[in-house]
């Protein structure tokens, strides 16, 4: 496990050098910047944006702001919003929270429906449960996040009432907070679920073809005790690898959802900070994203030694 532990973490290096370079120029390819966006394409005055340009430092050759970012980076300054004058940490901080939230949620919807719906599937093989379950799956995979989203408000929200259609309830109490949280949640988690489920599914069905679940059986154990104490817990190595995959990728895949719902988190900031052209925000939460990314998926590496013991005796 240790091994495992510092392998995973020197990968994170190149990783995050790698995003680094790539958003600092990447953003930098969009037409305009900052100054032109405050003061606008026709009606700055020359003068007053050429010591604009000097003071956030964009007159600079690229390489040279790169370095200078790149230098602060290390000694683990993000930058200042461009916009607010904030430090880039500290609205990361900020935000931070709401996505983990929604991403959380998002990932226990999935669970919650996936792998029930991919046990039943597989148990009940070619059965109308089954069939069932795959025509769900597949709908759950060929629906937009956005059009799903839009959807369940203008059904919950606009149709019934029962839920609010944008926030995330700041300021309210806890319940509140939760009917804020529904919408969001179940629109992100259910296409993870539809690719957790038929993995799931098709997992199970391997699982319960081998010797071991067979020998359960013939041992007289009862067809829950053979699922649920066998045949589940080996089945679930490759459902962890696409959750976790779907874990890491959460927060960035939260934009769109953020954008119908108006949920104050990371994407809308990012999207925010795109149409600016707030670069510090931009490169900083691209960073810290990709940071999250790589520590997902350490975890996942460990969760991996503790459901196969043959990784942990090194077999």
């Amino acid at each position: 496990m240790l091994r495992i532990t510092l392998t995973r973490l020197v990968s994170v290096v190149p990783v995050l050098l790698g995003i680094s370079i790539i958003s600092f120029f990447v953003i930098r390819m969009i037409p305009g910047d900052v100054i032109s966006s405050i003061m606008g394409q026709d009606f700055g005055d020359p003068q007053v944006e050429a010591e604009m340009r000097r003071y956030f430092g964009l007159d600079m050759p690229l390489h040279e702001q790169f370095l200078h970012w790149f230098g602060g980076l290390l000694q683990g300054d993000l930058g200042t919003s461009m916009r607010t004058g904030q430090p880039v940490l500290s609205e990361i901080a900020e935000r931070f929270p709401a996505t983990l939230v929604l991403a959380v949620s998002a990932l226990v919807v999935s669970i919650l429906i996936s792998i029930p719906f991919g046990v039943i599937s597989a148990t009940k093989r070619n059965g109308l449960l089954d069939a069932a379950s795959r025509l769900i799956s597949l709908i759950g995979l060929s629906l937009p996040n956005f059009w799903l989203g839009i959807l369940l408000v203008y059904v919950f929200s606009v149709s019934l009432g029962w839920l609010p259609s944008q926030g995330a309830g700041e300021g309210e109490g806890v319940l509140d907070n939760l009917r804020y949280l529904i919408l969001p949640a179940v629109t992100l988690g259910a296409g993870l679920a539809a690719i957790s489920m038929r993995m799931t599914r098709s997992s199970m069905l391997e699982v319960l073809n081998q010797d071991y679940v067979r020998t359960a059986r013939a041992k007289g154990l009862g067809e829950t005790v053979v699922v649920t104490r066998h045949a589940l817990r080996n089945s679930l190595i490759p459902v962890v690898t696409v959750l976790g995959i779907q874990a890491g990728a959460l927060l960035g895949g939260t934009v769109v959802v953020e954008q119908v719902f108006s949920w104050p988190g990371l994407g809308t900031m990012v999207i925010r900070g795109i149409s600016q052209r707030d670069y510090p925000v931009v490169q900083g939460t691209l960073l810290f994203l990709a940071l999250f990314y790589v520590v997902v998926n350490l975890l996942v590496d460990l969760i991996y030694v503790y459901l196969d013991p043959r990784l942990r005796s090194g077999h």
